[in-house]
């Protein structure tokens, strides 16, 4: 058994195309080996802004034989009367490569059948690699791809290397006008001659040795420890920033950090700008001191290690101020006009091009806040806060350190909100809203953020739907999964009870769009968010019919609705829960099947059985009770409620016959049944249950 080792030798790959190219080329590769009978260990992948690298261990020399047994045409057809063969024996055997006297007849339930015994051979594995490298390493997909020279290949750099072993040999093969073989580029500056590799295991000790950390989780390491360290030099510590470590990790084959240092005149800015500043263009880290303050400093990393640092530390501080001084000019351009000033502005901002500007949406977000704040029964001075926060929310788009810096949408709202008078609520807010930004991501801390953020995801929800703009399984351009699963979990986390139907409703009455069309609309909006509010119990651990037995009554008043799916999930723990389901799909099947008369009255003197009058006596006390509990939110109290019907229930169904042929007693009995029904479905839909 060798290892088998690819390096893909390139001009500097984009960060964020490293990994997932790396994990693709993996798999495709393990993959490819199995399809080919090849077996082989695991797969560690090496990487680098020059090099794509995948090590897999254990790969056998040879592929495992294959036989295979192919059934042909019936004997009877095979063979005439005499037993000689026919013309289908002899196709048969030219089509399998046979000679006809190894071509036997098999038993088979249909018959006996002409069969054939094809042996594939197994070939040598460096001759299959030789084979599949090229494909497997071309097909690598990336965000973007591009030729170069003259040449018909694609990837995501020009490539200038393969290195290619099978254990200590070369696997050799063209790409475009590169032959594979067993050297590879050292650090480009600090070691740039080629380096040989003999065998797959020198590979990362070697490239080690060249100034290359070719594994990425050493590399990263690498870093933390050097802005780490730098930090603390500071007296400070790093601004905490995972993200940023990853793309740092894969800007450099080497880290090297430095500190720099910046006039602290720019300590007036905020420090989300200033943190920005550093981060996005330049990739520096932020230093706060022991009282999580912003020092005028930050750590930068470099893929080189220079004679002089400080020379290195004053070509950052150079690039640095100049993106300061712009950050600086911007802010203090922005605060001449108060954040409401800013909101005229948005009429030359497009929202999209069917749905008008983000003026258009701000005045309908405004009107929506005010209607869901009254359908919440949300007190007149949330209500007024969450109206101002909804009417500035956008505001802070046209300024102009926003448009440089987009990222900072929101965060400069909140900034420009507290300096031009707002409320601490509103400012708060107008950060906020926007929230949840990533899946999983955090919500809005104060109320007003969340109502302001319902209404502006209900609103892109809404507009979506009524131009087409509706998701796919392959694309969702703009977010709508994860907005209407935002809008779920911030009516959960702030206990918001409303109508969800009727904020679909008020969402799509302001585009002003047909009554025909709205009522379509309005019904798959409401589908699309019973699918996410399904995919995110499920999620949550729900079993799926609880979900749907609760679901498929209502989604309205979310925080209820996970009420009832809990006390759901409770009830089918219980030990006598199955007969008790049993009993009460019964009664909800039945009157699904059932043509009961419109406006038919239930008549107890049209009982003609004890049994009759017992359920009926028992569904009397327990529908108050019931309800009572329901109006609580207390519905696994409800549920315990319902469930003292059982014997009831399944005495009423041993008792009588529900169709009787007495029309009068049979609608009577149905008209019974249907109450309890209507009782059930303020919770669930037993029949759901499986």
């Amino acid at each position: 058994m060798d290892n088998l080792l690819i390096e893909i030798g390139t001009e500097e790959i984009p960060a964020g195309y490293i990994e997932p190219a790396l994990n693709a080329l993996s798999a495709s590769l393990a993959q490819k080996l199995k399809d080919a009978r090849i077996s082989c260990g695991l797969a560690t992948c090496y990487g680098s802004p020059r090099r794509l690298a995948v090590l897999i261990t254990n790969v056998a020399p040879h592929q495992e034989a294959l036989e295979t047994e192919i059934l042909g045409p019936s004997a009877k057809v095979g063979f005439d009367q005499h037993g000689k063969p026919t013309v289908a024996a002899n196709k048969f055997a030219e089509k399998v490569n046979l000679s006809l006297d190894r071509i036997t007849v098999r038993q088979t339930p249909k018959g006996d059948y002409l069969c054939a015994r094809v042996s594939e051979p197994a070939e040598k594995t460096l001759t299959v690699l030789q084979h599949l490298l090229p494909d497997i390493i071309l097909s690598t997909p990336f965000p973007k791809s591009m030729k170069w020279g003259s040449l018909h290949i694609h990837f995501a750099r020009p490539i200038h290397s393969v290195l290619a072993l099978l254990g200590e040999q070369i696997i050799p093969f063209m790409i475009g006008d590169i032959q594979s073989d067993r050297y590879v580029a050292g650090h480009r500056f600090m070691n740039p001659e080629l380096i040989e590799i003999r065998d797959p295991s020198e590979y990362e000790i070697k490239l080690r040795g060249a100034n290359v950390l070719a594994d990425m989780d050493v590399r990263k390491e690498k870093v933390i420890e050097e802005i780490n360290r730098l930090a603390s030099e500071q007296n400070g510590k790093v601004v905490p920033d995972s993200d940023l470590v990853n793309i740092v990790t894969n800007l450099v084959e080497y880290p090297v950090g430095v500190t720099g240092r910046f006039d602290s005149v720019f300590l007036e800015l905020p420090d989300e700008v200033l943190i920005t500043s550093m981060r996005e263009h330049q990739k520096y880290f932020a230093i706060t001191d022991k009282d999580n303050r912003l020092m005028p400093a930050f750590i930068a990393v470099n893929n080189t290690r220079a004679r002089d640092l400080d020379v290195v530390a004053r070509g950052h501080e150079r690039v640095l101020r100049a993106r300061l001084n712009d950050a600086r000019f911007f802010y203090r351009a922005d605060l001449e006009t108060p954040l409401s000033g800013y909101v005229e502005k948005l009429k030359g901002v497009l929202f999209q091009a069917k749905l008008g500007t983000v003026y258009d949406k701000t005045i309908r977000i405004q009107k929506l806040v005010n209607q869901l704040c009254r359908i919440a029964g949300l007190p007149s001075e949330v209500a007024d806060a969450a109206s101002r926060a909804a009417f500035l929310c956008k505001a802070d788009l046209v300024t102009q350190l926003v448009v440089e810096f987009p990222k900072l949408q929101g965060v400069m709202g909140k900034v420009y909100a507290q300096k031009s008078g707002e409320s601490p609520d509103v400012a708060l807010a107008i950060e906020e809203h926007y929230r949840p930004t990533f899946s999983g991501g955090p919500l809005a801390t104060n109320l007003i953020g969340a109502i302001v953020g319902i209404a502006d995801k209900i609103d892109s929800i809404c507009g979506c739907f009524q131009v087409g703009l509706i998701p796919t399984g392959a694309s969702d351009p703009y977010a709508l999964r994860r907005q209407s699963i935002g809008v779920v979990q911030s009516m959960l986390q702030h206990n918001l009870i409303f109508s969800l139907r009727q904020a679909i409703h008020e969402g799509l009455f302001l585009y002003e769009i047909p009554i025909s069309h709205a009522a379509q609309t309005e019904t798959a909006v409401y589908d699309f968010f019973l699918n996410r509010i399904s995919n995110l119990m499920a999620d949550q651990g729900f079993s799926r019919d609880a979900a749907a037995a609760v679901t498929s009554v209502s989604i309205d008043h979310v925080p209820h609705l996970w009420a009832r799916v809990k006390a759901m999930e409770a009830l089918k723990s219980a030990s006598d829960f199955e007969p008790l389901a049993v009993a009460f799909k019964r009664v909800v099947n039945i009157i699904k099947k059932a043509d009961i008369p419109e406006y038919t009255a239930l008549n107890p003197q049209l009982f003609e059985h004890d049994a009759e009058s017992r359920l009926y006596q028992a569904f009397q006390e327990v529908n108050g009770r019931v309800a009572s509990r329901i109006e609580t939110g207390d519905f696994s109290q409800a549920l315990q409620e319902m469930a003292s019907l059982r014997n009831p229930v399944d005495a009423f169904f041993d008792a009588v016959l529900v169709m009787a042929e007495n029309a009068a007693v049979r609608n009577n009995r149905l008209a019974l049944l249907s109450q309890i029904a209507n009782m059930f479905a303020s919770v669930a839909d037993f029949s759901k249950l499986s």
